[in-house]
């Protein structure tokens, strides 16, 4: 999760649909703060793409789909990498059911091979999912991700020498307003966390400084404006919301080169950050 960037899926507003207006009128179902604005996020979406290249990344777009809602901008969710393929992921937000097969779809017509698929009635998102290591995944179990999903996950992996952990997820606002694990722990490097500690359970936190992770605590007025959705891009080098000044500061005095973009309109209205927004394809 920590090693630089080489290659990355994106979603543009544009081919989720945010300028069509039939999918614009679900906005508040779909926990939207406001109506899109799709000239703006667009914009910001090219800023958020042109920061990966210039990180040496190659950027690539998933198509449109007449099944897709606007929560397909947020691309992390609906599979997840694995150094033996792509696993699509089965949402647990009914609008997105149809997403993991979409990626499933991609991945195969540019040759990536898919090595698994979450059936229903499991329920995974792959925002609630961090490798802690090349060979641990911790889960994250709540709204998005059920017992079943994680079970399907350690029968899938098991056998190829990964350990699933699970971390408990708080209620938080409720369901409408679900936290995804990645809402509350972004991985910078190989030992540091960006955390919203007070979200998190003790045994998350235990277990994280167990394995010798060191935290940073996010500015806590800015936990609204997504302060802990943190991208690495490998080699000390992060992509960060331009709003979240403060916790962007503690960043960058912690050591770091924060690259950021402006993202009020693509990511605060749909709670869905820079992590959100891309779905790492290969690291190195």
């Amino acid at each position: 999760m920590v090693g630089a960037l080489e290659r990355v899926l994106v979603c543009s507003p544009r081919n989720a649909g945010w300028n069509q207006a039939d999918r614009i009128a679900g906005w508040k179902e779909l926990g939207f703060h406001h109506a899109p604005n799709f000239a703006t996020a667009q914009s910001q979406h090219e800023i958020l793409c042109r920061e990966l290249n210039s990180a040496g990344a190659e950027v690539l777009q998933l198509p449109p789909g007449d099944e897709l809602s606007l929560d397909a901008a947020y691309t992390h969710d609906a599979s997840l990498s694995t150094d033996f393929g792509l696993i699509a992921m089965s949402p647990g937000k009914p609008n997105r059911e149809a997403e993991g097969a979409h990626h499933g779809r991609f991945a195969e017509s540019i040759g990536l091979p898919i090595f698994g698929t979450i059936k229903p009635p499991a329920q995974t998102e792959a925002g609630d999912m961090l490798w802690l290591d090349a060979k641990t995944l911790l889960i994250g179990h709540g709204y998005r991700t059920n017992a079943a999903g994680i079970r399907q996950m350690r029968d899938l992996l098991s056998p190829a020498g990964i350990e699933i952990l699970s971390a408990p997820l708080p209620y938080g606002n409720g369901p409408t307003e679900c936290l995804h694990l990645m809402s509350l722990i972004s991985l910078l490097d190989e030992r540091t966390a960006l955390v919203d500690l007070p979200w998190l359970a003790v045994e998350t936190v235990e277990l994280l400084q167990l394995r010798g992770y060191s935290f940073i605590e996010i500015d806590y007025l800015e936990r609204g404006s997504l302060a802990c959705n943190v991208l690495s891009l490998g080699n000390n080098r992060l992509l960060a919301i331009e709003e979240n000044h403060k916790t962007n500061a503690k960043l960058r005095q912690a050591g770091f080169d924060v690259r950021t973009f402006p993202g009020r309109e693509i990511c605060i209205n749909g709670s869905g950050g820079p992590t959100c927004l891309t779905r790492p394809l290969l690291r190195t």
